[in-house]
This record gives structure tokens, C-alpha cells and sequence, in this order.
């Protein structure tokens, strides 16, 4: 028996081997147009980036050696030109241009993919490349070497993209990422992506999200990359990674059937030539869940189809393919991204129903070093909790969740499977929990209706008007960032303040991560509240998918700043293993018994927890040095400063307080107002805001308690504005045309809204004061008015006034 293979990387020389096994008197001839066979093409990025310092572990194999070790005529460096199916030929070109006839009883096709190059202007030019083979690589490192890349442009944010982009950065290039979708790393859905965007951003990588590429021109020795946005970009080397196409030209002109992507088989891998067999990237594929033609460009399924094949080539058809679901991972600097099976926006696209649980926990036991968080994503059917797909980020243990949900899938498993499979467990390793138990708890608790939850699209959709929005975490998680319209009652304090919360209302709760938010969930329902969703990930999945992604060009691996404090004098603080708002909450108590000027590095496994610290500095008027994050860990600096308030000095003898008194119940004149106090607050001193009269409608809660009033306080309720959303503006009102308009530019300018001026102004300490005698007078209750307001009369305003530098009567 002859059996010709043509392609000898992945699938091609996996066959050969296989056939050799099979079959020692087998003649089998590999043929390969390149020089190499059998090489690490996932691991031409790592060579390029210096990761992989030896050219030669590339190799798997040499043609030469192999061809020993199996006993297979080897032929690199000649192309096959065409096929004859009647005749069993295979015309072939050698090196030097002559061609000749090879015969065959089997012949199996592996041409793999190749590169996307669209007819771009310019795209000829010296610097710009596409990575598929060996003889790329060596092109790009040779460059390298000949070339200063000071800039470097990756089209396409792709596997290899992102790859790459890490590999020239590790070079010491500045970074910069053109991708035509809103996200990178097309497989995953936006939230999980989001962590990417964020990673990329923190590594000083520059995200050009929703462009494409118009045209490439030469300027002054660099490569000038035009967008469609008419944006442009300088760069010293520009990486193609658009995509791959199926190389399919040999099987379309010997008249082998052509599915809708890629040549079609059956499930024995044969194609419409029953002598004829075809694996790896050119194949089309039913898809196991979805069904329909697919596409699968991953080494493992290659080389599972070269076995089998070669298996049907020697045995007959007895060996049928499952099918790929597209298992795959990835390393993005320090993160790993991991997916198998179909995502949620597939399945949207398909028009599959289909449930989404998404949980954060840590690889392995937080008390033993090295814990990091895992956030992990399920698809699953809404009727029988069939898994469709799963999706993990995180640092270390990806991998391992990610195939371990794999099998489950290939199996029809549910995620009540996945509460039943048992994890080997050691704190190195994980946890007594597992992060796949915990998502498979998650999943059948929201299959079974114990946990109703919104997602962060829908919620980020949501008129926030007609939801009470619970933010149940701290007070010091709530101080660094929360959403927009939430109100923050602590899970522990819940119980105690129900009242504020209106029963009728469609009431979402929110963590950071989810767990506090199902606790607070059972608390309402258990007391009678019929409309409760718990938010999907939380606050955490919440935040990075809604952050803005500005485009900017990215830069080179710098050092950290110094931190200006010799190593001995440096006190250390690790808060590894712990979750937000664990790290921030031991920098405080660490910081309050510092003297001013001591300096303190905090090393954190928390990806948020540079951000937080930054936020926290801010706010509390210490100095934040400096952050670097290297393989998870991150580590920051801060410096105690004195008690702040501020840089700016009063005049000599005069105060820095200053007092407001809100008598009008404007729109605009209630922005101005918090706009002057946050501003007064940031210059130090005490800031007061006596509200008096119509300017008590200011502070009045969204979602108020029950009270009993007089009918003269049932009037005033009902004449004048129930809470800040309700106010107008003192001119162009046009009966709330212009109230809306004026909201409407504001969100557009990024400019604060009232709501939000309010809660910096209690974040900040501005000291809110209600006139108990209006309130008397208008039938008030202290329970109507917002959190943070305290109740004074003429006296308590007198006395602030008069320590005051400046008085304002608004």
C-alpha cells in the first residue's frame, strides 16, 4: 500500500508516523514546499520575543531524523501542483523547477491555512509581515536584529496578534493593537475580553478597538498606518495577523467537494474522493453542539484527525470523528485566557436560548502563597443545563478548569455534572471549593430560579429610574467606585435597613464579585420582596466591561520609579491571596501607624488592586510612588503624607471653611452648588450646605420610606419635586424638555451628574445640614432624606458661618 501525505507540519507528519505504526511495509512519501517539517509554529512568537532563546527547540523533528526513526521518503521543498483523482497522480515540483508524477493507493491532504493578506495599499512595504511559518519568523528576527523598532502595529487581535504584540513588547517595543471588532480575542465573549483590554492598557499597550486598516505609505524611514477613521500611526514594524483562510486550491481544481469553508469530509475523514483524506486547518467540520460547517485552526484537533485518518487509511473506515468544540488558551502577558465550546454571543448570533453564570474565586486556597482569582463563565441550556460552553481568566489554573469542562461538554454533561465531579484538592493546588464546583453551583442555582440575575449589557441598558440599585458591599469598597444611581447598604447592615429599600420596586443587588449579592438576595426574598436580581459577576465584571478603552499608542517596557527609600527602611506589607476589599483595608490599617514620610510596598495577586490603591491615595491626600506587575503580583508604593487637605494656603488670617445655604431647588443651581463644594472640599477646610426651604427637595431620597403626614405634609409631597431627578431648571425648563437635554449633554461631556456630585460630596466630607424648622413646616421626616444628611437649625448654621472665610447664599 502507497500512501502519499502532502503538508508535513502538525496533521501531516502526526499521520505519517501513525501509518508507519500500522503498517512497517507501507511506502509512504511526505511532501512538503517548505524546509521544515514537523515544527512548533505556536511557538514562533516566543523565538521572535527571546522567550525561546534557541532556534533549533522549534523543531520536533529534522526531516532527516525522522525519515530514519520511520522509515518515510521525506520530500521538503516540493510542492505539490495538482491531484488526479481518476488516475491516483500526484503532479509534483521539486526545488529547482522540474516536475514529476508520484502514484498513489491513499493519499491524505494536509495544506493547513495561510495568512490573510488583503490588496491594501501599501502593504508591500519594507517592515510589514504576516507569521504563519519558519521562514516568517526568521524574516521578522532578522529584521529585528538589522532594525531599531522603538514602535511596532499588530493588525488583528487575534491569538497570534496578541502573541505577538507580548513578544514585541518583551523586545522592547511600544505596542500598538488595530482590531476591526470591539474586542480582542474573538472566541471569548466582551466580558471576559475586558479583562484582556485591561491587562493590555496596564502593560502599556496601546488598543485601537473598532478600526481597520485603509492603507500602509512609507514617511521618513517609518511605516505610517492609516485607519478607516482617518486616524493614523507611526510604527518601525507592522504584524499582520487579519486572520487565516483554508488552503483549499489543490482539492478545488482535482474536483474533491468544497464545503462552505473548507473541504468537506465525513466522519471518517474522507473526502468526496474515497481515496482521498483530508485533515487540519483546510477541513470543514460539523460542530458537535451547534451543528453547521466549522472551522478549526488548533493544533490538538489536527493531530487527534491525522491519527484517525491514518487509522481509516490502513484499516479501512472504522474510526469516526466526534468533531471539534474549539478548545483553546492562550498566555497574554502575565494572564492566561482559556475557552472551550460556545460562547455566548454565538449563541445569540444562532438564535439558541440559552443561561450565563459567571463566578470569581481563587486557583488554589488564598491562605497558601500564590492564590489567584479565576473568573470563569458557562453557557448553558435554560431547560436542561446542558453545558455549552465555558470561558476562563486568571493567572494560574486556567488550563486545568478550561479542560476539565472541556470533556463535560464532549460528553453532553450539565452543570449539575459539574457539581458532582471531584477535584483532587491540597491548598498548592485549590481549594476544598473548586472554581468549577463553585460555577456549577452558581449555574444550577440560577437554572433553578434560586438566583434570578441580570447581566452587566442589560443592567448598563436599564432606565435607572425604574430600579433600586443595592450596592452591598463596604463603605471603603463603595468609596473607590461603584455604579452609577447605586446606594450602598453593607450586606451586614441590610437586615437592619430594609426600610430604605421599596418593596414594590425591581430591586438589583450588587458585590464585587457575586457571592454578597446572592446573600443579599435570599435576605429579601426571605422578607417579602418579590422582585430581587443579583448582577452577574458583579461590580468587578460590571466595571471592566463598561470601562472606556481610549486609544492610544503604546509604549515601550519602562522601570518602575524609584521609590526614593533605601530597601532597609521600606516597610512591606503582603496582602497576596486576599480579594478587594481585603488589600486596600491592610493598607490603611498599615498607613495609619506610619509616620508621615515613611513609605510602604504592598504586594498584591487582587488584578484590581493597583487601581484601587490609586484611587485610595487620592482620596485620602497620600502619595501614590509607584506600581509594576510582573508574573500576577502586583506591587505598589505609597508614601504617607500629613493630614491632608490641601496645597493651597489661605491668606494670612483668614479660614479655609466656607458654607453654602441651598434655598432653591434648581436644577442648575443644585449642580452649581455641589460643583463649588466638592471644589471648596479638594482646598481643605470644613465645607457646609445648610438646606432651607425649597432646597430640601435637593436631598430627598429616590425611593423614600412610608411616613405618616398631616394633610398639609400630603400637599407639599405632592406639589413639589420628590427627589434630585425630579428638579428643573430655573430657565429653558420647557415642561422637562430641557431638564432631559441638559442631563442628556452632560452624559455626553462626561460631566457629572447631580447624583453623583452629591456622593463625592459626602465621599469628601462636605458636612450636609437640614433646616429642622422647614422641615417641621413641610411635614419632612429625617428617613426622606438621603444618607450622609444631618438636621440643624439657625444656631448650627450660625456657628459654621461664622468660622467660615466664605458665606454664598444660592
Amino acid at each position: 500500500m502507497k500512501h502519499i501525505i502532502i503538508g508535513g507540519v502538525a496533521g501531516g507528519a502526526t499521520a505519517a508516523a501513525r501509518i508507519r505504526r500500522a503498517d512497517e511495509n507501507a511506502e509512504i512519501v511526505l511532501v512538503e514546499k517548505g524546509k521544515y517539517i514537523s515544527y512548533a509554529n505556536c511557538g514562533l512568537p516566543y523565538y521572535i520575543g527571546g522567550v525561546i532563546k534557541s532556534r533549533d527547540k522549534l523543531f520536533v523533528q529534522t526531516p532527516e531524523a525522522f525519515s530514519r526513526r520511520f522509515n518515510v521518503d521525506v520530500r521538503t521543498r516540493h510542492e505539490a501542483l495538482s491531484i488526479d483523482t481518476e488516475r491516483h497522480e500526484v503532479s509534483i515540483r521539486r526545488a529547482d523547477g522540474t516536475t514529476y508524477t508520484e502514484t498513489y493507493d491513499r493519499l491524505l491532504l494536509s495544506p493547513g491555512a495561510e495568512p490573510v493578506r488583503p490588496p491594501l495599499e501599501g502593504i508591500d512595504t519594507e517592515g510589514i509581515f504576516t507569521l504563519r511559518n519558519v521562514d516568517d519568523t526568521d524574516r521578522i528576527h532578522s529584521y529585528l536584529g538589522t532594525h531599531r523598532v522603538r514602535h511596532a502595529v499588530v493588525v488583528g487581535g487575534g491569538f497570534i496578534g496578541l502573541e505577538m504584540a507580548e513578544n514585541l513588547h518583551h523586545a522592547g517595543a511600544g505596542v500598538s493593537i488595530v482590531e476591526m471588532a470591539d474586542q480582542v480575542m474573538a472566541p471569548v465573549d466582551f466580558s471576559i475580553a475586558s479583562h484582556v483590554h485591561r491587562h493590555l492598557m496596564d502593560k502599556g499597550v496601546g488598543l485601537w478597538l473598532g478600526r481597520g486598516v485603509e492603507r500602509f505609505t512609507s514617511e521618513n524611514g517609518s511605516i505610517k498606518v492609516w485607519l478607516n477613521t482617518g486616524e493614523t500611526l507611526s510604527a518601525d514594524l507592522v504584524l499582520l495577523s487579519i486572520g487565516v483562510r483554508p488552503s483549499v486550491r489543490l482539492a478545488r481544481e482535482a474536483g474533491i467537494e468544497l464545503g462552505a469553508r473548507g473541504i468537506k469530509v465525513n466522519r471518517w475523514l474522507q473526502t468526496s474522493s474515497p481515496d482521498v483524506y483530508a485533515v487540519g486547518d483546510a477541513i470543514e467540520y460539523e460542530h458537535p453542539i451547534a451543528g453547521g460547517p466549522w472551522l478549526n485552526y488548533l493544533a490538538g484537533p489536527a493531530n487527534r484527525q491525522a491519527r484517525i485518518a491514518a487509522d481509516n487509511m490502513v484499516y479501512g473506515n472504522r474510526e469516526e470523528y466526534e468533531g471539534s468544540i474549539g478548545t483553546s488558551v492562550a498566555k497574554v502577558f502575565d494572564i492566561t485566557v482559556g475557552a472551550t465550546g460556545l460562547a455566548a454571543k454565538h449563541l445569540k448570533r444562532m438564535g439558541v436560548p440559552y443561561l450565563t453564570s459567571v463566578t470569581t474565586s481563587s486557583s488554589h486556597a488564598g491562605y497558601y502563597p500564590g492564590a489567584f482569582n479565576l473568573t470563569l463563565k458557562l453557557t448553558f441550556a435554560p431547560d436542561t443545563g446542558r453545558i455549552y460552553g465555558a470561558q476562563c481568566v486568571g493567572v494560574d489554573g486556567v488550563d486545568k478548569r478550561i479542560d476539565e469542562i472541556a470533556m463535560l461538554i464532549k460528553r453532553g454533561g450539565t452543570v449539575r455534572d459539574l457539581v458532582r465531579t471531584e477535584q483532587a484538592y491540597a491548598p498548592p493546588f485549590s481549594s476544598a471549593k473548586d472554581p468549577v464546583a463553585i460555577a456549577g453551583y452558581v449555574a444550577c442555582n440560577t437554572l433553578d430560579g434560586v438566583m434570578p440575575v441580570v447581566t452587566w449589557r442589560e443592567l448598563a441598558a436599564a432606565d435607572r429610574s425604574e430600579v433600586c440599585l443595592v450596592d452591598v458591599r463596604t463603605p471603603e469598597e463603595y468609596s473607590l467606585g461603584t455604579i452609577d444611581g447605586a446606594v450602598n447598604i453593607p450586606l451586614d447592615d441590610l437586615r437592619g435597613r430594609l426600610g430604605e429599600i421599596d418593596r414594590e420596586s425591581d430591586v438589583i443587588v450588587f458585590c464585587a464579585v457575586g457571592l454578597r449579592g446572592y446573600l443579599a438576595q435570599r435576605i429579601l426574598l426571605g422578607r417579602g420582596y418579590r422582585r430581587v436580581r443579583n448582577l452577574a459577576g458583579g461590580y468587578k465584571t460590571y466595571s471592566l466591561a463598561t470601562q472606556k478603552v481610549e486609544p492610544v499608542e503604546g509604549q515601550p517596557c519602562g522601570q518602575a520609579e524609584d521609590s526614593g527609600a533605601e530597601s532597609g527602611d521600606m516597610l512591606r506589607l503582603d496582602a497576596c491571596g486576599l480579594q478587594c476589599p481585603g488589600p486596600i483595608m491592610q493598607v490603611k490599617n498599615a498607613v495609619d501607624g506610619m509616620k508621615a514620610g515613611q513609605r510602604i510596598e504592598v504586594r498584591a495577586t487582587d488584578p484590581g488592586f493597583a487601581r484601587d490603591a490609586e484611587s485610595w491615595c487620592r482620596s485620602t491626600g497620600n502619595k501614590f510612588v509607584s506600581k509594576t506587575s510582573e508574573g500576577g503580583y502586583h506591587t505598589v508604593v505609597i508614601e504617607k503624607r500629613e493630614a491632608c487637605g490641601s496645597a493651597v494656603t489661605p491668606a494670612a488670617g483668614g479660614s479655609r471653611d466656607k458654607t453654602f445655604i441651598m434655598f432653591s431647588d434648581s436644577l442648575d443651581r443644585a449642580i452649581a452648588t455641589f460643583v463649588l463644594a466638592n471644589g471648596a472640599a479638594a482646598t481643605g477646610g470644613k465645607v457646609t450646605i445648610f438646606f432651607t426651604f425649597w432646597g430640601l427637595n435637593v436631598i430627598k431620597k429616590r425611593r423614600k420610606p412610608h411616613v405618616e403626614k398631616d394633610i398639609f405634609g400630603r400637599m407639599f409631597a405632592w406639589m413639589l419635586p420628590s427627589d434630585s431627578t425630579c428638579l428643573h431648571l430655573s430657565k429653558m425648563s420647557m415642561l422637562g424638555l430641557g431638564d432631559r437635554l441638559m442631563r442628556h449633554i452632560m452624559r455626553r461631556k462626561n460631566i457629572s451628574q447631580l447624583e453623583e456630585l452629591m456622593r463625592e460630596a459626602v465621599y469628601n466630607g462636605v458636612e450636609l445640614i437640614a433646616c429642622q424648622m422647614t422641615m417641621d413646616m413641610m411635614g419632612i421626616s429625617r428617613d426622606e432624606l438621603i444618607d450622609g444628611v444631618t438636621v440643624g437649625g439657625v444656631a448650627t448654621y450660625m456657628e459654621r458661618a461664622g468660622n467660615s472665610g466664605v458665606n454664598l447664599f444660592i
